[in-house]
Parts: structure tokens; sequence; C-alpha cells
């Protein structure tokens, strides 16, 4: 692996090497950085990676604890982990040992550890997924979870079901772009465009009898975050037409989006809670604050949309990121508590190094993010 002193700038891209403080956090990253960041920064931003590295630094990251961690969960069947975004203990019996043994949690981790889509884990994975029978039997294993399999299709629009999960999940792992995807795609994005015509979110929701909390009826558009990572992994979506109507969903979104709003999807006779629905507007990033436990995330998946910074909360938070990088080109916070986990559940920042106690390597994951997000933010798709 080159150092940075021996790293050859010509091989960066053009407009990288115009911005100084990009090129001393590139250097510092490898410098410093565990085997996911520097592989994904060779791979998806400076572009530059040999066959021979790129299959040096997938067996490092083949060898990390959470990675054979979630190799230990994979059935026979080839579904990996306990269910997804499931109960972990059902009435005293533990499913799952380890946040990392829900499904969710391993497909995330695998999609940002960056493994090829081609690897035998994820195309099995995949296929167990698209399995109804084995789906089927994944979810059969305590009577909550078999009522969601049954009603797995109900609420794709409005983000209330297994299926949206289902759908995402395959969308983090490469495999969102066939035919398969194509109606969760359109309603992925339908579900933002739903939004250009509304002046509030009273414009959709109902109040509870008697309760007076506000719910949206189960075929309601609404996007949730589910939304947003399918659309964010996936291409096929894309044109200029529908790409602009989503920069201006999400403008209108953080125009019209109260910071006190809630709402529920009503299913049958019964209230839930959404797959975290975007009924508030998005916060610019802020290296003095943390607004919610899944604060950048959000951020960078609307950036991987390729709305570049037309998207205002885009433009703020990269200007804010530029402000925030220390002349040494490190990215660091003032905030006590981090968005980190060790794990990848659903509602957590993306965290690539292992141990936060070695030495750099927050600010190796601080400074990926800032690095990644600023080439993002310039329309440069990764």
């Amino acid at each position: 692996m080159p150092k940075a002193k021996e790293y050859n700038i010509k091989r960066m891209h053009e407009e990288e090497v115009k911005i100084m403080y990009l090129t001393k956090s590139i250097s510092f990253l490898l410098e410093n950085a565990g085997a996911v960041i520097q592989y994904r920064l060779r791979k998806e931003i400076l572009r530059d990676i040999t066959q021979t590295e790129e299959e040096n630094l997938l067996e490092q990251i083949y060898q990390t604890p959470n990675f054979k961690l979630v190799e230990s969960y994979v059935k026979p069947n080839g579904y990996i982990g306990s269910g997804a975004h499931s109960w972990g203990k059902w009435r005293g019996v533990i499913y799952q040992p380890t946040y990392l043994a829900d499904g969710e949690a391993c497909a995330r981790l695998l999609s940002n550890y960056a493994v090829p889509k081609t690897h035998p884990m994820i195309v099995n994975f995949i296929n167990a997924m698209r399995d109804e029978q084995t789906l089927r039997r994944m979810f059969s294993y305590i009577p909550p979870e078999v009522a969601r399999f049954e009603t797995r299709n109900i609420g794709l629009k409005s983000g209330g079901s297994l299926m949206v999960l289902i759908y995402a999940m395959q969308a983090l792992l490469g495999y969102g772009d066939d035919e398969y995807m194509r109606t969760f795609r359109d309603i992925s994005l339908d579900a933002f465009c739903s939004l250009l015509p509304l002046s509030s979110l009273d414009d959709i929701t109902k109040p509870h009898k008697t309760k007076g909390f506000p719910y949206i009826e189960v075929d309601t558009y609404f996007p949730c975050s589910y939304h947003l990572t399918t659309l964010a992994h996936t291409k096929a979506w894309r044109t200029p037409k529908s790409i602009k109507a989503l920069t201006n969903a999400i403008n209108h979104l953080n125009g019209i989006m109260r910071d006190d709003n809630s709402v529920s999807v009503k299913i049958g006779n019964k209230y839930y809670g959404p797959l975290w629905a975007f009924g508030r507007p998005f916060k610019p990033f802020s290296a003095e604050r943390i607004d919610t436990v899944m604060y950048r995330r959000p951020l960078t998946e609307i950036a991987m949309l390729g709305v570049g910074e037309n998207v205002g909360v885009i433009r703020e938070s990269a200007a804010n990121v530029r402000e925030a990088l220390d002349a040494d080109g490190i990215l660091r916070t003032k905030f006590k508590k981090s968005s980190f986990s060790p794990y990848p559940t659903a509602y957590v920042d993306v965290r690539l190094e292992d141990d936060h106690k070695r030495k750099y390597a927050l600010e190796c994951d601080l400074t990926f993010w800032a690095v990644q997000f600023l080439t993002l933010a310039k329309g440069d798709s990764i």
C-alpha cells in the first residue's frame, strides 16, 4: 500500500487536486485507515486500485471480526442472520446473540464493507430472499414474525411492511437494478415525488379519533429511509427528469416539514410507526452537534442520488464539512455523543473501522465520510 509521501497525486481526479484539504485528507487515510477504508477509498474515489491490491485488501476485510461474525450467521439455505429488523429476544429465548445477528444488520455490514456482489455469501443471500418458501421459513420462528410475513406486501408505499426491508437489503447488496426490483424502485421514487403537491404533512394525515395523533392510510405514498436507501443504491431509475423531480421533492420536503412532526401508519385496526418516515426536515451536517441517531447517513444517501449541490441541505452540509476539516485535512467533531455503533443496525451511521480505541480510527471514519460526501456532493457517482 503506498504511503502518502509516495502517492502520485496526479492519479487523483483533476478537481480533487485543486482542493488541498482533500488531498491532505486522502494522505491521512492512506497512512492511517484500516482495510475497509483503504479499499473503498482506492476503489470508489481514487479509482486507481490494481487487481492484486484489490484482492489483498478484500482478503484483509474477510478476516475482520465483524465479517467473520456475519459469516458465522450464514444458514444452510443461504439466508444470513435471524429475521430482519426483528426480535432479538422473545419470551425469554434469545434469537439474536448480537445486534449483528439480525438479517438487516448483516446486509448493511456487507454493503458498508463493499463486499463484491459476486461473493457467494451475497449471491446465496439474494437467492434466499427471492425464494418465497425460504423466506417464509426464515420468518416463522415466532408468532409476530409469521404475521409480518403474511402481511409482508402491505404498506410498500408508506414504509410499513416487511418487504420494504427485504427490497432495500437487496439494493444495499448490489441487486437493486434488475427487473425483480423494478416495482419497488418506482414506488420509492413516487413516494418522494408525492410530496410535491403538498403544503404540509396535514394534507395527507388524519387525526386518531380518540388519541388525536396523526396517521396516514397504509396505501398513502410517503417516503421513508428504506425508499431513500433503495434509490441511493440503484441506477436504473435515473434519468435527467427523474433526478430533477427528486431534487425538487427533497427541497420541498425541507421547506414544508416541521421539526415536531410525527406520523403513524394505519394497517387494519392498528397503528404503526413507519420505517423512519421523513416527516421532518433533513438537518445539515454540523461538527458542533448531532440531531438524530442516524445523522450523516441520510445526507450521504441523498448525495448518492446524483443530485449534487442542487439540494439545499447537501449544499449547506458540504460547506460545513469543508469548514470543519482541520488544516491537516482531518474531520473532527465537537459533540460528545457519536452516532457510531459497533454494529450496523437500522438507525446508526456507517462505521468502517473496527476499533475506535485504535489511534486515529474515529478520525479515519469521519474523514473518509468527509471525502466521500464531498466527492458525491460534486455530482460524482461512486
